[in-house]
C-alpha cells in the first residue's frame, strides 16, 4: 500500500523551511529534470525570464534528458512556490529536485 504526498503539505512544510533558513528577499536556486525536448526546456526558461534568472542546462551522458539550474532572488518563500507551482502545471514530465 503507497501513499502519495499531499503536494499542498510538502508546499506547506517548503514555506516552513525557506522562513527558517533565510533571510528574504534570498537568491534560490530550483533544479528540475526533463526529458530533452526543446520545447519543454523553452517553457521553464519562459517562466523565469525577465526575472534576471540565471539558467543553466545540462544533458544526460546519453541525450535523452536534460537539467535545469535556474538561480534567481525571489522576494519570499511564497514567490518561491509560485514558480514550482507554474513549472509543474505548464510542463509535463518536470522532476522537481
Amino acid at each position: 500500500m503507497s501513499t502519495s504526498p499531499n503536494p499542498e503539505e510538502f508546499y506547506e512544510k517548503l514555506k516552513g523551511q525557506l522562513y527558517q533558513t533565510n533571510s528574504w528577499p534570498a537568491e534560490y536556486l530550483y533544479k528540475f529534470i526533463i526529458k530533452s525536448d526543446i520545447h519543454n526546456i523553452a517553457k521553464i526558461e519562459a517562466i523565469f525570464n525577465n526575472i534576471g534568472a540565471v539558467i543553466n542546462t545540462t544533458e544526460s551522458k546519453n541525450g535523452k534528458y536534460t537539467s535545469l539550474s535556474i538561480n534567481v532572488l525571489m522576494r519570499n518563500p511564497d514567490t518561491v512556490i509560485e514558480k514550482y507551482k507554474e513549472v509543474i502545471n505548464k510542463v509535463e514530465g518536470v522532476i522537481s529536485l
